[in-house]
């Protein structure tokens, strides 16, 4: 049998349009690196961002990843005069492609197994409220504005997933505000409606979301995967069917070396040393 897409390590990976480090611990971190602009997207950062998130699935050496931006700002979203230009001198095939590479953001970043932690300061907008939105946890400054600006240059707000992901994390109805209006929310507003899991200082940030990344990255990677596949799978089930693949996930789980370390662990009153296989 033949492996189309083997395992491999992404230690050395080497991106053009962001910058890519894994530390100590097989945590990843992204940083978006255009600060004089405050770290817009453009069509290149994107393929490459959604390249990588498609590359995790196969990684050897990467328990978790963190996305962050340099310069006091998350992103602004999608760069006026590099994306927002050309689109208009676009025909509809390419418009589509575009929406569709940005949406494959999105999903390569849902469909991954690794957990993902946004760490947001400052501007967090449009496509890069999207990227915050679509990891798993979210940590904000008080500082943090965020803002799915589609509206406010004449789209609609339903753009890569945020009428679906928006409204199950915040409800319907602050959903519909924003999307509809634009506004920014606020860093209180975000971690009152569980937008971010919580607010730390500013200068306390990157330290924090790598104490997160580091503590996941620590627990057993392979369950960990299961966990963030189940909780994107069961949006589209009822409840009967979200036990039964609860089960079948947990008895998976159940064969799984972790499992047995953990066991080991406890008899000998100890803390295990889970490897994620």
């Amino acid at each position: 049998m033949s492996i189309d897409h083997p395992p491999r390590a992404l230690r050395d990976f080497q991106p053009k349009h962001f910058q890519w480090v894994l530390e100590e611990g097989r945590v990843g971190i992204i940083t978006l690196n255009r600060p004089e602009k405050k770290n817009p997207l453009t069509f290149d950062s994107y393929a490459e961002l959604r390249d990588l998130f498609r590359e995790l699935v196969y990684a050897t050496d990467v328990r978790v990843v963190i996305v962050t931006g340099a310069g006091g700002n998350f992103c602004s979203g999608g760069d006026v005069h590099e994306i927002i230009g050309p689109l208009i001198g676009m025909s509809m095939p390419g418009l589509l492609a575009f929406t569709r590479m940005t949406g494959d953001l999105v999903k390569a970043m849902r469909h991954c197994p690794q957990p993902i932690v946004a760490a947001v300061d400052g501007i967090c907008a449009g496509a890069g409220a999207m990227v915050a939105l679509a990891s798993d946890f979210r940590l904000g400054t008080p500082d943090a504005r965020t803002a799915f600006l589609f509206t406010r240059v004449g789209l609609a707000g339903c753009d890569m997933g945020a009428c679906t992901l928006l409204p199950r994390m915040i409800g319907q109805g602050r959903a519909a505000e924003l999307l509809f209006t634009g506004r920014t929310m606020s860093a209180e507003e975000g971690a009152a409606w569980g937008f971010f899991n919580r607010l730390v200082p500013a200068d306390a940030l990157q330290g924090e979301a790598r104490a997160l990344a580091r503590s996941l990255a620590e627990g057993p990677g392979f369950a960990h995967g299961m966990t963030k596949k189940l909780l994107h799978q069961e949006w589209a089930m009822d409840l009967d069917t979200a036990i039964e693949a609860e089960a079948q996930a947990q008895a998976i789980c159940m064969q799984t070396q972790d499992f047995r370390r953990a066991y080991e662990a406890f008899s000998q009153k100890r803390r295990p040393e889970f490897k994620g296989d």
